[in-house]
């Protein structure tokens, strides 16, 4: 007896939910298997700099959406070090520019996680997620947007999870959207600007690799640059108070809620 055409629909269909998660997948395991993540670092941007920067000449706008392309292709496979995306967006671009590509880059990235997670995984991975899920839902619950507000401003948890955690969660894509973009935009912007001071810190880390090298063995020397160079106290204390703005209107509804029951 000969199956109907129709028999064959839900096996296409689920074929088709989980076409994007094979891809994704797919890109992940090709970006670590050639190794370029580890191009993710202050010691590669210092070392392409002059490389980077002959590109954009000429090739400015093809070089700024591609830029965006790549932050968002790394936000979407979760590689590490978008830290380093968004400082190379402030050197080569400039603060404002490259910051915007960077928030552009990043919430388009992230929006495609949000998606291929909510339609390939949904309920299943939500029933096994376990308890790092579960710390997480009475935020959403109570208030959406101020909660991802919050996790974007004080990175409590890595950017993958808060961009996974919403789509199993059940949030909408117009507030994991607009609560993405509007969270990031403070720290991106930051960090952008201490890129765009960068060239300053590579002239001085290039003089002291030079010298190493013209005093030592090239085995012996490192072109080495530390983040926390980049860093200020001010930077994270910003970040920190701005995460607690977010958390008012959460507090406002839990006070309004338990004074509204004590009468």
């Amino acid at each position: 007896m000969e199956s109907s055409p129709n028999a064959t629909v839900p096996e296409r269909a689920a074929w088709q939910r989980f076409l994007p998660l094979i891809v994704l997948a797919g890109a992940m395991a090709l970006v670590f298997a050639m190794g370029w993540h580890r191009y993710l670092s202050l010691e590669s941007i210092a070392v392409n700099r002059d490389a980077l920067k002959s590109l954009i000449v000429g090739n400015w706008a093809t070089a700024y959406l591609g830029y965006v392309a790549v932050y968002a292709a790394a936000v979407a496979v979760s590689v590490p070090g978008a830290l380093f995306l968004t400082l190379a967006g402030g050197l080569l671009f400039g603060w404002l520019l490259g910051g915007l590509a960077a928030v552009t880059g990043a919430t388009l990235g992230a929006i495609a996680l949000f998606l291929i997670a909510r339609s390939a995984l949904g309920d299943t991975l939500a029933a096994r997620a376990g308890p790092w899920l579960a710390k997480l839902k009475d935020g959403f619950q109570e208030n959406a947007l101020s909660y991802l507000l919050f996790l974007r401003l004080v990175p409590a948890f890595p950017f993958w999870l808060v961009n996974l955690a919403p789509a199993l969660l059940g949030v909408p894509l117009s507030t994991f959207a607009i609560g993405t973009f509007l969270g990031i935009i403070p720290a991106t912007f930051a960090f952008a600007s201490a890129g765009a001071s960068l060239d300053s810190v590579i002239v001085n880390a290039r003089a002291e690799y030079d010298a190493c090298l013209a005093a030592k063995a090239a085995a012996e020397c490192k072109l080495g640059i530390s983040v926390s160079s980049l860093v200020s106290r001010e930077l994270i204390i910003a970040g920190a108070l701005l995460g607690i703005a977010a958390l008012i209107p959460i507090a406002h509804k839990k006070w309004t809620t338990r004074h509204a029951k004590a009468h």
